[in-house]
C-alpha cells in the first residue's frame, strides 16, 4: 500500500468496518493558513504522507450527531509532534495511520461538552488550551490493505471496552492491534490516554496554553 485517499467510505461510527479506497498520489499539501502557521500548526500530511484523514467532526457521523468542522477541515497538529508521528508511521508500515481528530477549536470543545458533560469522556473546556485544543493530541486508528483494523470498538464509543487496556469483550486480535498502535506511538514519544485507545498525547499536551483562535481549514 503506497498511498491512500484522505476519504474513508464510512459505514457508521458504530456499525460495519469502513473500507478505505486506494487512489493515485495526491497533489502537494497546500500551505496552512497564516493563523495556523503563527500558532506552530502544520498539516499532518506533510510529515505522514500516507496518512488517511477521516475527520469525523467534519461530518455528522460523530457522538454529537452534528457537523462541527467545515467540510474542508484539515488535520492540523503542533509542529512539535512532527518527528514523533513520522516515527510512529514508519514503525507501523505497511499499516497506515488513520486520523479521526487533530487540532480542535475551543468552540467545538464547548459544544462537545454540552452534548456529553462527562469529563472522563469529553474534557471540560476551560480558560486554557490543552490536548486537542493546543494541537498536541490526536485520535487515530490503523488501516491495512484498504480496511480499518479491528480495535474492539468504534471511535467515540463511550463504553468500558473503549479503555485503552480493556480486555473484557475485546478479542485477541483487537488487543494485539491496540498494542501495536500503542507501541508505535510510544516509539514516537506519544502516550495513550487510558480511557480511550484511540487518543494519544504529546509529552506537553496538558501544559496550560493560550486558547487558539485558528480555523481548522
Amino acid at each position: 500500500m503506497r498511498r491512500l485517499t484522505a476519504a474513508v467510505m464510512v459505514a457508521g461510527t458504530m456499525g460495519a468496518t469502513p473500507a478505505v479506497a486506494a487512489a493515485s498520489p495526491e497533489p502537494p499539501v497546500p500551505p496552512v493558513s497564516d493563523a495556523a502557521r503563527a500558532a506552530g500548526l502544520i498539516d499532518v500530511r506533510t510529515v505522514v504522507p500516507n496518512a488517511v484523514i477521516d475527520l469525523r467532526y467534519a461530518t455528522p457521523d460523530n457522538f454529537v450527531g452534528e457537523q462541527l468542522y467545515p467540510s474542508d477541515a484539515r488535520c492540523l497538529v503542533h509542529e512539535s509532534m512532527a518527528a514523533g508521528l513520522a516515527a510512529a508511521a514508519d514503525a507501523l508500515r505497511p499499516d497506515v495511520l488513520v486520523f479521526w481528530d487533530c487540532y480542535r477549536p475551543h468552540d467545538v470543545q464547548v459544544r462537545m461538552y454540552e452534548a456529553v458533560s462527562e469529563p472522563g469522556w469529553v474534557a471540560r473546556p476551560g480558560r486554557y488550551a490543552r490536548s486537542h485544543e493546543a494541537g498536541l493530541s490526536v485520535d487515530v486508528t490503523l488501516a491495512r490493505d484498504g480496511n480499518l483494523l479491528d480495535m474492539g470498538t468504534g471511535f467515540d464509543e463511550f463504553v468500558p471496552r473503549a479503555n485503552a487496556y480493556a480486555t473484557e469483550g475485546i478479542s485477541a486480535a483487537a488487543r494485539q492491534n491496540r498494542a501495536r498502535l500503542r507501541e508505535a506511538m510510544e516509539l514516537g514519544g506519544l502516550s495513550v490516554y487510558s480511557g480511550e485507545w484511540w487518543h494519544f498525547d504529546a509529552p506537553n499536551a496538558h501544559v496550560d496554553r493560550p486558547i487558539l483562535d485558528v480555523p481548522v481549514n
